[in-house]
């Protein structure tokens, strides 16, 4: 596929689909390159579960299965394992006493960030040879990523 774009052509919905087709499919093989490279050895659904704490907030049980794209009963053991290393802390739920939110904790904060920095490090290595205007593309590409995603993501799960 030409992946070049140019800002006179009109992008039609199924070349902007077959993009981003193509985007899920080389991130999802970046993050596995990089937790092979680390040698990480805690679960992805762990760090999904902590990074979705950190993207939306606190939430229940059964809204960060959802989120985390897993069942409820694996959350629960995710969660109890989160627990158990102080990464995620339970705080009472303001709109119904009997329940809880799950939260990240200072700790899972630290840990997310280590995390992260470990995967930036070892992919950086795919990553040397590029000139400062290609990084700069993929800078402004992670910004625009954001924005879209920060902004729509909701809506179109809604949608779904």
């Amino acid at each position: 596929m030409n992946n070049e774009i140019t800002s006179t052509s009109t992008v039609s919905r199924s070349e902007l689909s077959e993009l981003l087709s193509d985007l899920v499919s080389v991130t999802n093989r970046l993050t596995r390159i990089a937790a092979q490279a680390t040698g990480e050895s805690t679960s992805p659904a762990t760090w999904r579960t902590l990074s979705v704490l950190s993207s939306f907030g606190p939430m229940r049980l059964g809204e960060l299965a959802k989120q985390s794209r897993v069942s409820q009963p694996t959350m629960t053991k995710i969660v109890a394992n989160l627990n158990e290393v102080e990464w995620i802390r339970r705080i009472a739920d303001v709109d119904d006493a009997r329940a809880w939110q799950i939260a990240l904790a200072p700790k899972g904060i630290r840990a997310l960030e280590e995390w992260r920095d470990r995967l930036g490090s070892a992919l950086a290595p795919l990553f040397t040879d590029l000139d400062r205007e290609e990084l700069d593309v993929i800078s402004r590409a992670v910004d625009l990523l954001h924005e879209c995603t920060d902004v729509r993501a909701a809506d179109v799960v809604k949608a779904a």
